[in-house]
């Protein structure tokens, strides 16, 4: 199926994993209902192997990038899920202090990409911490279907907390000034939202397409915003202008932006929900707001 381009999918099967990606369905609901688009030459086996993520073959920045020191860690999050692994990831040969960006993740425990991402973000400078929620459950499975079920498993306020803790833990890192930011994708731009809510100290937040935070709480925001939606996305956008209106009401400091025409996960790039020129210009918005603010 991957001789097949984008164009040959229906947005109605990019719909239908958005709901299977997000619980909405299970597996067996999803072959059944993706059956109605498997016409012409497409099989439900080939728009399963096009649509699914191919972790593999898009890994932007190894493990192993001799640019970079990155190496797995543990840190204490008690009010979370106790001990917790992450990747840690900074510049080779660094020897000041640099701003931090804690990495969050999906809603299936930091898989392959995610700890790419957290890579990238230390090429451009910074030290990053990209925490696995699912580690009091063995840590991310290997696999995108078995991690959604662990996931499931979890308090989301108690990943929370994970997420909260591992911001302490880069705060106190040696090679960290202290300056510190989050980026998070889905259930980790929910994370996002509210580390903003959370943590006072915090000095940028920039959710991927992520769930708002109660109105209640946006008065307690205090670090500025960098929000970023998909056009087509009409899950998540329904809770936009609500938030957004709330935004307004307090004087809170955000940016907005809604990329038309694109899905829900289109920075992704193990997918074909992902639109290159959406998410290039997405990440050159989230490294600037990063360098200006975490300051």
């Amino acid at each position: 199926m991957k001789q097949h381009k984008k164009e040959d999918i229906k947005q109605e099967v990019f719909d239908l994993y958005d709901e299977y990606a997000h619980n909405k369905i299970d597996r067996r609901q999803f072959v059944e209902r993706l059956s109605a688009y498997a016409v012409g030459g497409l099989t439900v086996s080939s728009l399963m192997s096009f649509i699914m993520p191919d972790y593999q073959l898009k890994i932007q920045v190894k493990a192993d990038d001799s640019r970079l020191k990155t190496e797995t860690i543990e840190y204490s999050s008690p009010k979370g899920g106790g001990t917790i692994k992450a990747q840690l990831s900074r510049p080779a040969g660094n020897n000041k202090k640099l701003p931090g960006i804690v990495v969050v993740h999906e809603n299936r425990g930091l898989n392959p990409h995610i700890a790419d991402v957290g890579r990238r973000a230390a090429l451009e400078g910074f030290i990053s911490v990209s925490p696995d929620a699912l580690t009091p459950l063995g840590g991310y499975p290997g696999n995108d279907d078995d991690g959604r079920t662990l996931q499931r498993q979890r308090d989301r306020n108690e990943m929370l907390e994970d997420f909260i803790a591992a911001f302490g833990t880069l705060k106190n890192h040696p090679e960290c000034d202290g300056n510190i930011g989050v980026v998070g994708f889905c259930f980790g731009g929910w994370i996002s939202n509210m580390m903003a809510v959370r943590v006072p100290e915090l000095k940028a937040a920039i959710p991927f397409y992520g769930g708002q935070p109660d109105d209640q709480d946006v008065p307690k925001i205090q670090a500025p915003l960098l929000l970023h939606y998909a056009g087509l996305d009409q899950r998540v956008n329904a809770g936009w202008p609500t938030y957004e209106a709330a935004l307004k009401a307090n004087n809170k400091e955000y940016t907005a932006y809604i990329y038309e025409g694109v899905n829900h996960g289109f920075h992704n790039d193990t997918t074909p929900r992902y639109d290159e020129k959406a998410a290039k210009l997405a990440w050159q918005r989230t490294v600037d707001f990063f360098r200006k603010k975490l300051v």
